[in-house]
Parts: structure tokens; sequence; C-alpha cells
């Protein structure tokens, strides 16, 4: 949840937030990764067999 300008989030709000911020920081150090790797910068491949390959290594990353 977002706060309002000059109001602070109640905990109520916080711990949500803060376990959304925990699942998705991961996530978005693959994404990362990925881009500055260039790895599906020049692929020649299905955009379907693309969507595996980016979610095999995304698992990968975050398993490892």
């Amino acid at each position: 949840m977002k706060r309002r300008p000059g109001t602070q989030l109640s905990e109520k709000h916080k711990k949500p937030n803060k376990a959304h911020a925990t699942l998705r920081t991961p996530v978005e150090r693959t994404i990362s990764r990925i881009k500055h790797w260039r790895i599906l910068r020049h692929a020649r491949t299905s955009p379907n067999i693309l969507t595996s390959v980016t979610a095999a290594i995304l698992t990968l990353m975050i398993y490892t």
C-alpha cells in the first residue's frame, strides 16, 4: 500500500509491503543480470522458447 503525503504508513500496512519487497528482490536482481549479460538480445528463436529459457534462468538464479 502507498502512503499518502504527510502521513506515516501503519504497521498493519508495512508488513505486507516488506513481504512483497522480499519476494520481489531476487526476481529484480535476476532480470538485471539477464539484461547485463545480453543473453536474449540476439536470440533467433521462437518467443515461446525464450519465455521458457527466461523462466529456467530465473529459477536457477533464485535457487542457487
